[in-house]
């Protein structure tokens, strides 16, 4: 009898239809704990970043190029947790770490979506930097509204973009195997792996993906600090160093919080990380660095802060 094909075998096999979370599967006696941190998380974050917006629009001092793209910022940050946290709170309710197929395609989506917009906008609040520090005469006419609206545009409609493409290919895979996921959430890599068809296209994609909107911006970002530390070292008095660079520590902050993290999970090889480990540094770029955002951003800022009193006041 002649055996059956790769492409017989893939068919007969039971396709996969939900998937296993192990973000939290080592803790199963914190799980109170983890629901109320996450709870606060959420709350929090969604707080925070909604007054960093209120107070950026209600403030005339703070419609500047920088602000606009921390707005820019905030909404995305709020994408990120809503994304994710309200599915993790959920299966702490209901004590299930399953995932629906749909369930994770769609935030597969939203989240490639928030990720790659994430790292655009992080290189544009760089380029603006650059250009205020580098080139303080020509600031308003090189960063003006209608380029900081096109730079926004671009960002957003390259997150839509890359997220589409990376996601239909990927939901296009065959899963018949293993369907744990190391993660609280779902990825895109992490899901790849677990595909029993040729992932070849999506390997490429997502290659792709990591060096135009993640590699490539952060060379750009560290390549406008240089001129910028430059700069700053040029200066004549320490006072003005100092309060230069005081307007970048924020935005460096952020970069190396979400950078940092990006770099730990998709460069350094899978044998040097543990599943928790993993699970812990995918939580600090997808929950703790939107919480941390406008905190950041406002204890740095007294203009912030009493823009945020008088929000707050109202």
């Amino acid at each position: 009898m002649e055996k059956a094909g790769p492409a017989a075998e893939l068919h007969n096999q039971t396709p996969v239809t939900e998937f296993i979370l192990l973000g939290f599967a080592n803790f199963p006696l914190w799980k109170p704990v983890i629901f109320g941190a996450f709870l606060t998380i959420f709350l929090l974050t969604i707080t925070g970043n909604s007054l960093i917006i209120l107070a950026v629009r209600l403030n005339l001092h703070l419609h500047t190029p920088m602000y606009f793209f921390l707005t820019n910022l905030s909404f995305l940050e709020m994408g990120y947790t809503s994304t994710t946290i309200p599915n993790i709170l959920y299966g702490i309710l209901r004590h299930s770490n399953v995932i629906s197929f749909t369930g994770c395609i769609a935030q597969v989506y939203l989240f490639t979506v928030c990720a790659t917009t994430e790292c655009i906008l992080l290189a544009a609040m760089a380029c603006d930097r650059y250009v205020a520090i580098c080139r303080p005469l020509h600031y308003k006419t090189i960063i003006s509204s209608v380029v900081c609206a096109y730079l926004a545009a671009f960002a957003w409609l390259c997150g839509v973009l890359n997220s589409t493409i990376n996601t239909y290919v990927t939901s296009h895979l065959h899963f018949c195997g293993p369907n744990a996921i190391d993660r609280m959430y779902c990825e895109v890599q992490p899901l790849i792996r677990l595909s029993c068809s040729s992932t070849r296209l999506s390997d490429v994609l997502a290659t792709l993906s990591a060096a135009v909107f993640g590699v490539s911006c952060l060379l750009f970002i560290l390549t406008s600090y240089v001129f910028i530390l430059a700069a700053i070292l040029r200066m004549p008095s320490g006072t003005s160093r100092q309060k230069t660079f005081s307007t970048c520590a924020s935005h460096v902050t952020v970069v190396i919080l979400y950078f940092g993290s990006l770099t730990f999970l998709y460069l350094l090889p899978d044998n040097r990380s543990s599943q928790t480990l993993n699970s812990a540094v995918s939580m600090i770029y997808s929950t703790v660095t939107p919480l941390f955002n406008p905190i950041i951003y406002s204890l740095r800022n007294q203009q912030v802060i009493d823009a945020l009193k008088n929000v707050m006041d109202h």
